[in-house]
């Protein structure tokens, strides 16, 4: 599933605007890059398109189920209302073996309107089209509830990672569907990420052997000795699939990153490897610790989306991430856009940055550079 195009009527500053995104026939990446200063209207390109992508979940989930709307606040001044509608489309679906046009065409269009008068409009014939995507996954699941499902997941600038709790006070989202829970809405920490991996780490070390029980082995009896390669392939065939994609995820984005985990001794808290050496995660600086939690969040979603496939990391999906460069050093934001490709390579990007040098390399990107004097974008 793709995103091919996104129109807007008199939605924020914008009067009338039309935009499309990659991949297109003359740029073959999977990312699209919005570039501008504050006030250009990035962010309210993304939360248009999060608009319309949340209704694609609500009625996934249910046929009754009902996404975000506009509101006052998004009409342009001056305007009597404001209209936004999204070009989807979805290969998997059988619309596309139909269409003559292939990949680029739009098989799929729905949005949202509202007048300052009427209020939201959108059940006006807006959603026919969203409700036939949903129909199709629904269908699918309903014939095999291991069918795989589109990844679709917001990360605003006002993600953080606050702490990073280990104490499991709920038990954690682990069915299919959770994949698309809404705490990225308006801004959120990663705190469900570090309590969810504590969660699954403790399930896993239930079925086999911990990394500290390994440990401990490895150092009285050595890593050649038989009993520490016996015990080390029983922790191997018992690895849990959703945290052995969030471990390789981190592993190709981070490649001084590695074997992210959780320690009890001395006391309850999580760990990784850096450059050879183990680490608390509090110790590290804000920008890893955002950037572990980002790239780890998307991989445990993808698990969570796509059940049966062998490698989940190459699941289709749709992710916007404004402010891509936040808390991000300088070398980190030079490679970004290949690290995303190449991690996660059946994914959709649209991104937001200040930055140029996450647009320094940018070979079949497709990057718009928004002006905010121009009200068509």
């Amino acid at each position: 599933m793709e995103i091919k195009s996104l129109k807007l009527t008199d939605v924020g500053h914008f009067g009338d605007m039309d935009i499309q995104f990659a991949p297109t026939l003359t740029h073959r990446s999977n990312i699209t890059v919005l570039v501008g200063n504050n006030g250009s209207g990035k962010t309210t390109i993304l939360e248009s398109l999060n608009i319309c992508l949340s209704w694609l979940i609500a009625k996934i989930r249910s046929n009754r189920g009902n996404g975000k709307y506009l509101v006052d606040e998004d009409i342009r001044n001056g305007a009597s209302g404001a209209v936004l509608s999204i070009g989807i489309t979805d290969v998997s679906h059988p619309r596309a073996t139909d269409s003559d046009a292939g990949s680029e065409s739009e098989l799929f269009v729905w949005g949202a309107a509202r007048s300052r008068q009427e209020g939201a409009v959108s059940g006006r014939g807006y959603l026919n089209e969203v409700r036939l995507l949903a129909d199709h996954y629904r269908t699918q699941l309903t014939a095999d509830d291991r069918a795989s499902l589109p990844l679709i997941a917001y990360y605003p600038a006002e993600r953080c990672v606050l702490d990073i709790p280990l104490e499991i006070t709920s038990k954690q989202a682990s069915d299919q569907l959770d994949g698309y829970d809404t705490s990225f809405n308006g801004g959120a920490d990663f705190r469900g990420f570090f309590e969810w991996f504590r969660e699954r780490e403790d399930s896993e070390n239930e079925d086999g052997i911990s990394d500290t029980a390994l440990a401990e082995v490895a150092e009285k009896f050595g890593t050649d000795s038989d009993v520490y390669k016996t015990l080390a392939n029983v922790k191997a065939s018992s690895r849990d699939r959703q945290l052995t994609a969030v471990r390789s995820a981190i592993a190709v984005f981070m490649p001084d990153f590695s074997n992210l985990r959780v320690q009890r001794k001395p006391h309850l808290h999580m760990a990784v490897d850096k450059h050879g050496a183990t680490f608390n995660v509090t110790q590290l600086s804000l920008g890893e610790k955002s950037m572990i939690a980002l790239v780890g969040d998307m991989a445990r979603r993808l698990a969570m989306m796509n059940p049966s496939m062998d490698n989940p990391l190459h699941g289709d999906g749709i992710v916007l991430i404004d402010e891509v460069e936040l808390r991000m050093d300088p070398q980190w934001q030079l490679g970004l856009i290949a690290q995303l490709s190449t991690t996660f390579p059946n994914c959709q990007f649209v991104l937001t940055t200040h930055s140029p040098l996450v647009i320094s390399d940018t070979k079949g990107v497709l990057v718009y550079l928004l002006d905010e004097g121009d009200s068509r974008g």
